[in-house]
């Protein structure tokens, strides 16, 4: 889950004035906002996944953009796959166990390192499954700007990492379905009021 902020670029973006001083409060827009993951099955395929309707709010600091921080929450009720008895399958006693509309995933910031002009490595605990991990996801600000359907102030990012399901107690079939998932965010956040 890649989720985060951005450097020298977001002084850039938001002048270099005082009112710089204050961290600036955004909120995923859900519309916007997805998870799309990825594994090879058994060897013939890569399957992918995408997961609907991200909520989170990200702080973005441009003085001190390692004082950003973002806290996601990613509704497994939005969960789809190639297919609707995978789906099923997936909420079943082989993987979560549990009432598909229920089931959430959360990530927290615990550190931000800026990387590039508009790079960042954010590292937080991702909790999936019952279970937290610290994951690190590589971050990509692909802009901060006015929407041009809004006119509210709305920050675009792209982010990426990769799991292991076996660390969160879904190991179920690999290694001929892989381990490795691959995760590739996308967020849109408006500037809150």
């Amino acid at each position: 889950m890649k989720i985060l902020v951005v450097p020298f670029a977001l002084a850039t973006a938001f002048g270099t004035t005082a009112a710089l001083a204050e961290p600036v409060a955004y909120d995923f827009d859900p519309s916007h906002s997805q998870v799309v993951f990825g594994y090879q099955h058994m060897g013939f395929s890569t399957s992918t996944g995408i997961i609907n309707g991200v909520t989170g709010k990200l702080m973005l600091d441009a003085e001190n953009p390692a004082n950003s921080s973002v806290e996601a929450t990613i509704p497994l009720s939005g969960l789809r796959t190639v297919s609707p008895e995978l789906d099923k399958h997936l909420f079943g006693p082989d993987f979560f166990n549990t009432d598909q509309a229920s089931a959430v995933a959360t990530f927290k910031s615990t550190k931000v390192e800026p990387d590039d002009d508009d790079e960042a490595k954010v590292t937080g605990d991702l909790t999936l499954n019952g279970v937290t991990k610290s994951v690190v996801l590589d971050v990509d600000l692909k802009q901060i700007a006015a929407h041009p359907m809004s006119g509210k102030e709305v920050a675009g990012f792209d982010a990426e990492t990769e799991i292991k399901r076996s660390e969160f107690n879904l190991a179920k079939f690999a290694p001929a379905v892989s381990d490795e998932v691959e995760i590739n965010i996308t967020v849109e956040a408006v500037k809150a009021e």
